[in-house]
């Protein structure tokens, strides 16, 4: 089982005729996601990798039942296309493009959240489940088929613990990209939730970093709710505060959001939290262990 993304959703490619649409789209087909038309106003009636493309995306769900989107629109662009999507039915939205403005994704947060709309991102490195599909630039070939569900707010560091998962045997019900802007459409704590109710995901990693608080709150939620393990990483112990690294969320102000603040509130909320990388496997086999011990 997956969570949000399954090998018969079928999936909408906003921003198909651009460059990185196009190249995003030709691997997300490959690697079995279930494409059924794309959206570039003023460009509909090309075909790109077979797929249709459409002026709008409420011409395109009528034509197809598309049931979910992935964005590659320019900043700008991302709220009207939100709405717009939103508007036409569409459920869930995965939304990679990055430097989105502040204030916009603000507005498409709450206009979703009244509707229902689950989204990830912006800046999301997108969802992948392993041997089914995926909507976004994850590298298929870092993930394999299994029982971890993973939530990270950095792609690179997510490709690396989970190839390092799938050499262990240890692969992934599902891995998303939650975001790493200051604004998240979706919080962790949400994301987690999905996960614990999911039958076939047996623990859950958290990729994190500085900046935000989501880590800080999402402790919280695993203390009260949580019923499945948790293992974490926390990236940028060595971060200043007031000085922004990378991602645009990753600014350290004050006494929360530093990484000793997050790995504090994980640990006390009982969660294993690795001081490397490479320590993630090891933990995750520890807790399994305790939690599900062989029979």
């Amino acid at each position: 089982m997956s969570i949000l993304l399954n090998r018969e959703t079928k999936v909408l490619v906003q921003g198909i005729t651009g460059r990185v649409g196009r190249a995003q789209t030709k691997w997300m087909l490959e690697y079995g996601t279930n494409i059924v038309a794309g959206v570039t106003p003023r460009k509909g009636g090309e075909v790109v990798e077979g797929v249709p493309v459409y002026d709008s995306v409420a011409q395109a769900v009528s034509e197809s039942g598309a049931e979910a989107s992935v964005f590659f629109v320019p900043p700008a662009a991302v709220k009207d296309a939100a709405c717009e999507t939103i508007d036409a039915g569409v459920r869930f939205i995965v939304v990679v493009t990055e430097h989105v403005p502040v204030h916009d994704a603000m507005e498409v947060k709450d206009y979703a959240t009244e509707r229902g709309v689950r989204l990830l991102g912006p800046t999301s490195a997108g969802i992948l489940t392993p041997g089914e599909a995926k909507m976004g630039i994850m590298p298929g070939n870092m993930f394999q088929p299994g029982r971890i569900g993973v939530i990270s707010r950095s792609g690179t560091l997510a490709y690396e613990i989970c190839l390092n998962l799938a050499a262990a045997g240890l692969g992934q019900s599902t891995a998303l990209g939650m975001g790493a802007d200051p604004v998240a459409f979706t919080s962790l704590s949400d994301l987690l939730a999905l996960f614990d109710a999911d039958p076939e995901t047996d623990l859950v990693v958290i990729i994190g970093e500085v900046g935000g608080t989501q880590e800080e709150h999402a402790a919280q939620s695993i203390a009260d709710r949580m019923t499945k393990p948790v293992v974490a990483y926390i990236a940028g112990h060595t971060v200043p505060e007031g000085k922004r690294m990378g991602h645009a969320g990753a600014i350290v102000q004050g006494d929360m959001g530093t990484a000793r603040s997050k790995i504090n509130a994980l640990q006390k909320a009982g969660v294993a939290v690795a001081e490397y990388p490479g320590d993630v496997v090891k933990l995750v086999q520890k807790k399994l262990e305790q939690y599900y011990p062989a029979q």
